[in-house]
């Protein structure tokens, strides 16, 4: 069931990181599967990745890879990751695990993303480092239409990225890090506009400030 690299900022820089995936050079709509292709009624039969190592430095061969793809299904992922994590998760060692790596490519990037965000609220105290890069896929288109036999080969460059969670302190001088969240703690402004949306306490309205100008 296990299926799942790029560099981000903050709890909520991993929602920041997809502004930042459609902002740079990464447009996923883009570099989606040619629609040439697509429009000459053509489809694609297979797709293979280079199996380029993690761009992140020092982990173990053994390491839970979560590789996630268009279609797979978040609650899937989660649902195994989270008991491999926590107290249901044990190792050859009768230990739970500390680490877990998340990657997708190509349209799999805000799925990956999305996937690690909640992974972080149901495991607290995760440590993160993110990493962006490119890797190159193969895929081998087929039609009726199609006169070269065997179908046409495509070789693309797709972004990719790369997330580490864990459990123990990682190097905060590595880029891409994120500290453990925390919880917010609410600031005097924040209990004043709630105290504002609270019924029976609505704000004065239009026409009651312009009669209280004139009054004055």
């Amino acid at each position: 069931m296990a299926e799942p690299r790029g560099q981000m900022k903050s709890s909520n820089a991993t929602s920041s990181s997809v502004m930042e995936l459609q902002s740079a050079s990464f447009n996923l709509d883009v570099i989606s599967s040619s629609p040439k292709l697509r429009q000459n009624n053509c489809r694609r039969v297979s797709r293979t990745e280079d199996s380029s190592p993690y761009p992140i430095p020092g982990l173990a061969a053994d390491i839970l890879h979560m590789r996630v793809k268009e279609g797979s299904k978040i609650r899937n992922l989660l649902r195994f990751a989270t008991a491999r994590m926590q107290e249901e998760g044990k190792d050859s060692n009768d230990t739970s695990l500390r680490q877990v790596v998340f990657t997708g490519s190509d349209r799999g990037v805000t799925k990956t993303i999305t996937c690690v965000e909640i992974l972080k609220r149901k495991v607290g105290g995760l440590h993160q480092v993110s990493k962006l890069y490119y890797k190159t896929v193969n895929e081998v288109w087929e039609s009726s239409q199609c006169e070269a036999p065997g179908g046409i080969t495509m070789q693309r460059t797709v972004p990719a990225i790369c997330i580490l969670l864990s459990k123990d302190p990682l190097d905060p001088q590595e880029p891409g890090y994120q500290p453990p969240q925390t919880a917010r703690v609410p600031t005097e402004d924040t209990d004043r506009c709630r105290a504002l949306l609270r019924p029976g306490h609505s704000p004065p309205s239009q026409h009651t400030a312009k009669r209280l100008c004139l009054d004055g």
